[in-house]
C-alpha cells in the first residue's frame, strides 16, 4: 500500500504543476457561470424593435402595426409589385419584406400557398413563426365570415389553459420545476462525461508514455503491477476531484456575483413606476423566477451524487482504459479498443433526452442502474428527485462494477506492461485474463 501511495503522489504532484491544470481550473469556472448567466444576460438587454416592409395584395394584415419585437411599414400594392419591392428593400435599412399576393377569386387558401418572406439574411424562426401566426389568424376569420360565423364569438369560445404544477412526496408539496431540472440533469450528465472521458484518457496516456519510454520496466523492478496502475489511477482521480470542487466553489461565486449584477436595482419602486421600468421589471422577474425555480432542486444530494458518480465512474472506466494502455505500443493502436469500452458512455448522453422527459420510467431506471451508464442517466435523473432504494442499488451495483472491472484489467495490465512489438487482439487479451500468477 506504501507503494500505492508514493505512484498516487507522484501522478498528483506532476499533473497538479502543469499550466494546463492551472488553465482549466480557472477558465473552467468561467465557462461554465458564463453558461449559466448568459440566458439572464440576454433576457435583460432591451433590443430595439425589427421593420417589416409588408406589400399586402389582398389587404389581409393592413393596419397591422406589429409588438414591441417586430413593427410594420406598409408599401402602397398599386405601386409596388414584387420587383419593385425587392428593389426597394435592398437599399432600405429594413430587416425584411413581406409580399402577400391576391388571388383573382381571393381566396383566403391561395394568398396562404403564394405570400412569402424576404430577409437581407436568413429569416429568423421567431419572425417566420410570428408573421405565420398572424396571416393564419387573419386567414381564419375571413374563412369564419364567409360561413356566417363571428370571429369574436369563436374567440370567446376559446380558453387557454395553463395549469399549475406541484409535486408531492414525503416533504410536502411544493411547485415543481421541471424545466430548471431538465437543465440541470443535462448539465450534470454532459459533466460527468466529460470528466470521465478526459481524466480516464489522461491514464491510458500515461501508461503508454511510461510503457514506451521503458520507463515502467525500471518501476515494475520495485512496484507490482496492481500497485502501479491502482496509484495512477487513484492520483489522476484526485487532480480531477480537486479540480472539481475548485470549480464547486469559484462557479458559485461567479454565479451568486453575476446575479446580483444582473438584477441589481431592477424591482425597485422607482423603476416599476416608469413605463420603461414596467418592461424592466417584467423582464427581471422573469429571471427571478429562473433562481426561484432553482430552489427546487436538492442540491446536497445533486452535488452529493455528483461526486460520487463521477468517483464511481471514474474508477471504472480508468481501469479498463489503463489496461488498454498497457496492452499497446502507442495510441493509435488503442482505436480497435477503445470503441467497445466507450459506447456505453456515448449510449449514456444519447438516452439523456429520453431521460429527461420520462425520468421514472423504465428506460430511465435500467439505464441508471446499469454500471457503465448509470454514472451519466442517474446523474441526469437526481434533480428530479430520486427513489432511495433505487440510488442505493445504482450505487452498489457500481461499487461492484468498479471492483469487476478492476480484476479484469489488473489481469490484463500484469501481462500487457510488459508486452513490446506486437499489435494484441481480443482473443489474446482474455488468455491474459486467465494466465496464473507465477
Amino acid at each position: 500500500m506504501n507503494k500505492t501511495s508514493l505512484v498516487f503522489k507522484r501522478e498528483f504532484l506532476t499533473r497538479v504543476k502543469k499550466k494546463s491544470f492551472l488553465i482549466m481550473t480557472i477558465v473552467g469556472p468561467l465557462l461554465l457561470g458564463s453558461l449559466v448567466l448568459a440566458p439572464l444576460i440576454l433576457a435583460t438587454i432591451p433590443e430595439g424593435p425589427k421593420t417589416i416592409v409588408v406589400v399586402d395584395e389582398a389587404a389581409l394584415i393592413l393596419g397591422e402595426k406589429g409588438n414591441d419585437k417586430y413593427q410594420f411599414a406598409y408599401l402602397p400594392a398599386k405601386e409596388f409589385d414584387l420587383e419593385k419591392a425587392k428593389d426597394f428593400f435592398k437599399v432600405s435599412g429594413h430587416d425584411a419584406l413581406l409580399y402577400i399576393r391576391r388571388g383573382e377569386t381571393g381566396d383566403p387558401h391561395w394568398v396562404k400557398d403564394h405570400s412569402a418572406i424576404y430577409g437581407k439574411s436568413d429569416i429568423s424562426l421567431s419572425l417566420q413563426g410570428y408573421i405565420e401566426d398572424l396571416m393564419e389568424t387573419r386567414i381564419n376569420q375571413q374563412l369564419l365570415l364567409r360561413e356566417g360565423i363571428s370571429p369574436e364569438v369563436v374567440a370567446q369560445s376559446r380558453v387557454n389553459v395553463s395549469l399549475a404544477t406541484f409535486s408531492i412526496d414525503e416533504e410536502g408539496e411544493k411547485a415543481s420545476a421541471t424545466g430548471t431540472k431538465m437543465i440541470a440533469g443535462y448539465l450534470g450528465g454532459i459533466l460527468i462525461y466529460f470528466f470521465v472521458f478526459f481524466y480516464t484518457s489522461q491514464v491510458m496516456r500515461g501508461v503508454i508514455e511510461e510503457k514506451t519510454n521503458r520507463i515502467v520496466e525500471v518501476i515494475i523492478s520495485s512496484v507490482r503491477p496492481f500497485q502501479l496502475m491502482m496509484g495512477k489511477i487513484l492520483g489522476v482521480g484526485a487532480v480531477g476531484l480537486v479540480q472539481f470542487l475548485i470549480w464547486v466553489v469559484l462557479s458559485s461565486a461567479i454565479y451568486a456575483v453575476g446575479i446580483g449584477v444582473i438584477f441589481k436595482d431592477k424591482l425597485t419602486p422607482e423603476t416599476v413606476m416608469s413605463q420603461e421600468g414596467m418592461k424592466e421589471a417584467v423582464e427581471a422577474s422573469e429571471g427571478m423566477q429562473f433562481v426561484e425555480s432553482m430552489d427546487a432542486i436538492n442540491f446536497p444530494v445533486v452535488i452529493g451524487g455528483f461526486l460520487f458518480f463521477f468517483i464511481g465512474g471514474y474508477l471504472l472506466y480508468a481501469a479498463l482504459f489503463a489496461a488498454i494502455g498497457s496492452a499497446v505500443d502507442n495510441e493509435t493502436d488503442t482505436q480497435q479498443f477503445m470503441l467497445p469500452v466507450t459506447i456505453p458512455l456515448i449510449l449514456g448522453i444519447v438516452v439523456t433526452s429520453k431521460v429527461v422527459e420520462d425520468p421514472n420510467g423504465a428506460l430511465a431506471f435500467w439505464f441508471s442502474i446499469i454500471p457503465l451508464t448509470s454514472p451519466i442517466v442517474m446523474m441526469t435523473r437526481l434533480p428530479f428527485g430520486v427513489p432511495m432504494w433505487e440510488l442505493g442499488l445504482s450505487i452498489a451495483l457500481l461499487i461492484l462494477g468498479f471492483i469487476a472491472a478492476t480484476w479484469l484489467a489488473a489481469r490484463i495490465y500484469r501481462v500487457g506492461i510488459l508486452m513490446y512489438g506486437k499489435k494484441p487482439t481480443w482473443k489474446e487479451m482474455f488468455k491474459w485474463m486467465t494466465y496464473k500468477n507465477g
